[in-house]
């Protein structure tokens, strides 16, 4: 059974950015209906959740929002009911998701509409839940080895060592959320704010923040280089499809 079936569980999916990064492209199409393969990115994050069971999705809008609105109406084509906040310009991550705040009903899942998590969305509930936390992050391995030598010197300026093309690695936030609604009390509404001053805001005042460590792949499209590379993956995938 999926994590939303009988249970009302909903998700919100921030899709409200302006894209800049990914210009010209996005001047005519918003960042989150940028095609994978052949759907759009919205399409596939949609699709995962109702996988999982959650058929309740609350989307915020801003950007070229009419491009969503028309191509997802109410969501009946994809078996989900979506409902829509707007606003009249971009908020921040948390921003956005504030303006969420009146749909909310209770436990939710958060993901960001600029990218794509691939990963068992009923296991981080169930971890979520048996943590009894106020808001949980999920996490996934990252691995990068950097362009250029790295050079240590001591206080006098003398080399010390020569670290060619390090590598860097350590686990990363992959913009998915799950949440209570008390969690929203540390966003201020109306105002530009973003997610890790949030969840800073939370820690302060000793709420139970856990990570969940998540075996699965993670695509992001947050400019154009890492977007023609995801698309390219997907264009590979429906080849072999057909």
């Amino acid at each position: 059974m999926g994590v939303g079936e009988g249970e009302g569980l909903q998700a919100v999916i921030l899709a409200g950015g302006l894209g800049t990064r990914l210009r010209p492209y996005t001047f005519f199409v918003p960042k989150p209906m940028l095609p994978l393969g052949d759907r759009p990115l919205l399409e596939h994050i949609i699709s995962l959740l109702s996988r999982h069971g959650v058929t309740d999705v609350i989307m915020t809008v801003s950007y070229l929002r009419k491009a969503i609105e028309d191509y997802f109406g109410e969501g009946d084509e994809l078996g989900v009911k979506i409902s829509y906040v707007r606003t009249a310009r971009p908020m921040g991550t948390a921003g956005q998701l504030k303006t969420a705040e009146p749909y909310v009903k209770g436990s939710f899942f958060v993901l960001y509409g600029d990218s794509l998590v691939e990963a068992d969305l009923t296991r981080f509930a169930e971890y979520h839940r048996a943590k009894g936390a106020t808001a949980t992050l999920m996490l996934m391995p990252y691995r990068e080895t950097l362009r250029y030598g790295f050079i240590d010197t001591d206080e006098e300026g003398r080399m010390t060592q020569w670290r060619e093309k390090p590598v860097v690695e350590g686990w990363i936030n992959v913009g998915c959320y799950m949440m209570e609604p008390s969690f929203l009390q540390y966003i201020p509404g109306g105002t530009m704010y973003g997610m890790n001053d949030a969840f800073n805001a939370a820690l302060k005042r000793g709420e139970r923040i856990y990570a969940y460590k998540a075996e699965g792949d993670f695509i992001d499209i947050g400019d154009r280089k890492s977007y023609l590379a995801a698309n390219s993956r997907f264009v590979e995938r429906l080849g072999r499809i057909l």
